[in-house]
């Protein structure tokens, strides 16, 4: 890609091996209200989305309200399974040194609340990483992903311009986002549903470390 500024990286999924993990907890808490749930529904039904929106359709399924502490209780019990299993994405802290040491800047835009983001960076040894104003959240922005109120907020704050800018995704809302921001979509297919990804737009890559390449950065 020429005259690459940007490079935005999701996080769960992308930088931090989280999805399995999160959804697991979240199978679990939803079983536990009396809406039977694997993890595989739960990635399929949930993954990607703001935790509103999952209250949200969760409620809708199960036909009434959870309760008041619900939310609280599952994002403890997540943080919890996160401080016992996380692991960073195999390749992730290398492909950002390389493409920082192209000269290219980096930043994580996240459809999780920045404390979530703050802590998985950080147990996995990834926070130093990025700079200070370089940590993005959809709760910040008018509209999470797939808009792309998010990508462009980023860009803004990196004073780079949305052509000149790659995403890394890893769902197919996150694919939509970055090309209805008008940047180059890369989609990371570890786990993920490739054809969706391609549908959406993404070129793909299998391992991260193929990804200073994909750019163009050797």
């Amino acid at each position: 890609m020429r005259d690459l500024q940007l490079v935005i990286f999701d996080c769960d999924g992308v930088l931090v091996d989280s999805e399995a993990i999160s959804n697991d907890v979240l199978a679990r808490a939803l079983t536990a209200e009396g809406l039977p749930t694997t993890l595989a529904e739960a990635r399929r039904d949930y993954q990607g989305l703001l935790l509103a929106d999952v209250v949200s359709q969760a409620q809708a399924k199960l036909g009434r309200s959870l309760p008041a502490d619900w939310l609280e209780r599952f994002e403890r019990d997540r943080a919890e399974a996160f401080h016992r299993d996380l692991q960073p994405v195999p390749g992730a802290a290398e492909a950002v040194q390389r493409i920082s040491a192209a000269g290219v800047a980096v930043c994580v835009a996240s459809q999780g609340k920045a404390e979530k983001t703050k802590l998985t960076l950080g147990l996995t040894g990834l926070r130093h990483l990025f700079p200070g104003k370089a940590l993005f959240s959809a709760y910040c922005v008018p509209r999470g992903k797939p808009h792309p109120d998010l990508f462009l907020h980023a860009a803004a704050v990196m004073e780079a311009k949305p052509a000149r800018c790659a995403v890394v995704e890893d769902t197919a809302s996150g694919v939509i986002a970055a090309v209805a921001a008008g940047m180059h979509a890369l989609g990371y297919v570890a786990d993920s549903d490739e054809p969706a990804l391609r549908r959406a737009g993404a070129e793909v890559l299998r391992s991260l470390e193929e990804l200073p390449a994909l750019l163009g950065l050797g």
